[in-house]
């Protein structure tokens, strides 16, 4: 016999079996009685191709650092923190302006006006600099025949890290969310694979040695075995093996690439 779960609190439904046991089983309607789909040997999964695969560590200083086993590249996301930090300096200065006139006047509704304006240059501005860079960056990868995108998975770091009011701002503003977005819908287009992947350790985790080290500054450098490298580099070395499951890294690596 078959014992089928019909939830908790319902009597299970005992089909009488005459076979093996298989190792799924399906209730469908047909369209005039219910079939009963059984499943006896899972397929076996495709063996992931280590050259296929591309690592993605997302940040607040570069927007993206990619490594596809050969070669890093870094998308520089500078620029972006230069529209940041103006629209909220612009923010804070109308809002200041503001506060000194009575809300709802002829020169408040006039300050709005133009502040509304304004910010929505900026964000047009965001906007464009995030969709030129993940389409350079997906067009990399397409171009280098790369079939799964691996990305750190960084959603909770909100509720993981207290820096201070100064840096606790920049995580918080920080469009991580956005980009993963933006490159999912693009490298899904061209046929690639899109999956998350938890990046816990792996900017402090040597890619030789294994030791962890917290590192100060962009440059990596292991104080057990001496590896040095780009700091968020590693991190997108150590999502890529943690995805694969590879051993340590063996020999020395090519200098990333800046992608302005």
């Amino acid at each position: 016999k078959l014992i089928l779960s019909n939830g908790r609190g319902n009597t299970p439904l005992v089909v009488p079996w005459s076979w093996e046991a298989p190792v799924f089983v399906e209730l469908g309607w047909t369209g005039t009685a219910y079939e009963l789909r059984a499943v006896y040997s899972q397929p076996a999964a495709e063996p992931v191709a280590e050259g296929s695969v591309a690592g993605v560590d997302l940040g607040e200083v570069h927007l993206a650092v990619v490594h596809d086993g050969e070669q890093t590249m870094i998308y520089n996301g500078r620029e972006l923190r230069a529209k940041r930090q103006y629209q909220n300096k612009l923010k804070a200065r109308l809002a200041a302006k503001q506060s000194r006139m009575r809300k709802g006047s002829r020169r408040w509704r006039k300050l709005q006006r133009s502040r509304q304006k304004q910010l929505r240059k900026l964000d047009c501005q965001i906007w464009d600099i995030l969709h030129k860079q993940t389409t350079a960056l997906v067009s990399t990868l397409y171009e280098r025949s790369v079939q799964t995108v691996v990305i750190g998975d960084v959603r909770d770091i909100r509720k993981r890290v207290d820096y201070g009011p100064a840096a606790n701002q920049r995580i918080h503003q920080m469009v991580t969310g956005k980009v993963r977005r933006l490159i999912t819908y693009k490298a899904e287009q061209l046929g690639m694979r899109v999956v998350l992947q938890d990046e816990t350790y792996t900017s402090q985790e040597c890619p030789r040695c294994g030791h962890r080290h917290k590192p100060r500054g962009r440059v990596y450098v292991c104080s057990t075995c001496g590896f040095c490298f780009h700091r968020d580099g590693v991190g997108a070395v150590n999502i890529r093996r943690k995805y694969l499951g590879l051993g340590p890294v063996v020999g020395a690596m090519a200098s990333p690439a800046g992608v302005r």
